[in-house]
């Protein structure tokens, strides 16, 4: 199990995650200009977010998800201990560890506000 401590701070954006299964409808838009592997992701009922691109039948128009995806980012502070699950386009999906196990909140991560730790090793060093 890869643990990671977490080095800057990271805030999930001001606006509801979405979630995307397996044979829905979507709508892409532009690339995001940070992180060109997402694309703004509109569903029917009008809400969006980023979602990587590669999960879709086509780069932009009207696509199909082929897998399932949330875009549920996690609040994180400096120090912060987690544990990671997945890796998708230099992000984590987390969970936050809480009183040595991982009980907490989970959600998207970027790498670049992590440093992974040794299997076991909880303080980082």
């Amino acid at each position: 199990m890869k643990r990671a401590r977490v080095i800057a701070e990271h805030r999930a954006p001001d606006r509801p995650p979405i979630q995307v299964a397996p044979g829905d409808e979507v709508t892409l838009g532009d690339r995001d200009d940070t992180w060109p592997q997402f694309v703004w992701t509109t569903l029917a009922n009008g809400l969006g977010g980023w979602i990587p691109w590669v999960l879709f039948d086509r780069e932009q128009g009207e696509a199909t998800a082929h897998t399932e995806y949330d875009t549920r980012e996690l609040d994180a502070d400096v120090g912060d201990l987690l544990v990671l699950h997945r890796e998708m386009a230099d992000w984590w999906w987390a969970e936050k560890i809480q009183k040595g196990e991982a009980h907490g909140a989970s959600g998207w991560i970027p790498t670049h506000a992590l440093k992974i730790i040794d299997d076991g090793n909880t303080d980082g060093n």
